[in-house]
């Protein structure tokens, strides 16, 4: 996916997310080193749990946000290398924080309709 073609995917996510607010939103993260070989073992891997807010784009820093009580979890927007939909109410986002440091989000949304 071009740059072009991937800030437009991230665009439409983020102007179709407020179906999901509310909703039970399960986000697990993962911090990987060598983005050819994503091995699951090899990942540091974190999971929170939380009904979504309140969603937005915070300028100062270049940031996607969610929100939840108790709960709050950014994405780098300059960092996106790379984002898709892997199932219905599932979505990745992989951030390049360094030539060795990637950052797996994969976000799950227990949507009823």
């Amino acid at each position: 996916m071009n740059s072009e073609e991937l800030n437009s995917a991230i665009i439409l996510f983020f102007e179709s997310i407020e179906k999901y607010y509310g909703c039970k939103t399960e986000i697990t993260e993962g911090l990987f080193s060598e983005l050819d070989d994503l091995d699951a073992n090899l990942t540091t891997w974190n999971l929170s749990e939380f009904d979504l807010t309140r969603s937005a784009y915070r300028n100062n820093g270049n940031r996607f946000m969610f929100e939840g009580d108790k709960m709050y979890y950014e994405i780098s927007g300059e960092r996106i290398i790379e984002f898709k939909q892997p199932g219905r109410n599932k979505f990745e986002f992989i951030e390049q924080y360094s030539e060795t440091v990637f950052r797996i989000t994969k976000i799950r949304f227990h949507y009823k309709y």
